[in-house]
């Protein structure tokens, strides 16, 4: 009987270290290790999760994620152009968040990712039991535009463009970057640069949709838009200062004989631009 006790003391002490050891390395490769999702552009390469895609950002604009954004669905398709590896961010409808490495490759072994629950690295938001309050009004608010913050913040960065939207006038140019889709809102990237010698002193810059009345007297009206949301918005542009900022408005769409209009107004001066957006950036945003 002792014996036997000595034998398997023996065999604890020897495979018990290794086995721990064996454990620990790969809960911390399992909590460190960035999956890599490889893809190029001659193919789609498909992506399945376990709830549908609210959202999915890249971090450079050589990839390009796409999904149905106006009825959610559970996959969407990557294709990628060669250049540096970047990253691929997903929030499914419920809140789970994704996070994946990206890479060029010309040469695919693999086209079809069907991605489990556990592969999420966290929760947009808390999970909130009902022993917990639901959050008041004002933190929604407040939640909501730490949201637009980080994501005009966000837009700033990225060297995306929709078109070379740009008018000019006596030194002062007018420009609509980028134009793009989130969620319920679309979000105008702008920008205005100040070639003259004297200070431009903002007024206001509106956004309004142009219509026309039917009847024998054919008019034109502007339907102002109000933004949800201004990010960086200067008050002056100093000379030869260039200033980005970004316009959050709620979801619109036109028709082909509707345009949106944007109105720099200068305070106390005469350099004012009326620029016109064509239907097809608005129905077409990124």
């Amino acid at each position: 009987m002792s014996a036997k006790i000595i034998i398997l003391a023996i065999l604890i002490s020897t495979f018990a270290p290794r086995l721990c050891s064996a454990q620990a390395t790969a809960n911390e490769q399992t909590t460190h290790i960035l999956d890599t999702i490889y893809a190029n552009d001659t193919k789609n390469v498909a992506l399945f999760f376990p709830e549908p895609i609210r959202q999915g950002i890249t971090g450079s604009d050589n990839f390009v994620f796409t999904y149905n954004r106006e009825k959610e669905q559970y996959f969407g398709l990557l294709q990628a152009k060669p250049g540096k590896e970047s990253n691929l961010l997903v929030v499914n409808r419920n809140g789970s968040i994704f996070s994946y490495i990206v890479r060029y490759k010309k040469q695919l072994s693999k086209l079809n990712y069907f991605i489990p629950a556990s592969n999420s690295i966290g929760n947009e938001k808390p999970i909130v039991t009902d022993s917990i309050l639901a959050e008041s009004s004002e933190e929604r608010v407040d939640n909501r535009t730490y949201y637009y913050q980080k994501f005009c913040s966000y837009l700033l960065n990225r060297k995306q463009r929709i078109g070379r939207i740009k008018k000019r006038s006596e030194g002062i140019v007018l420009s609509v970057e980028n134009i793009v889709f989130d969620k319920e809102e679309l979000y105008f990237v702008i920008r205005i640069e100040n070639n003259s010698t004297l200070d431009y002193d903002l007024n206001f810059l509106n956004l309004s949709i142009e219509t026309r009345q039917k009847g024998k007297r054919k008019s034109l009206q502007h339907l102002y838009q109000e933004p949800i949301y201004k990010h960086n918005l200067p008050l002056k542009i100093a000379e030869s200062e260039t200033v980005r900022f970004v316009y959050v408005l709620p979801k619109f769409s036109l028709s082909n004989d509707r345009r949106a209009i944007l109105e720099l107004n200068e305070k106390d001066g005469e350099r004012n631009i009326e620029m016109k957006l064509s239907h097809r950036y608005i129905n077409n945003p990124n």
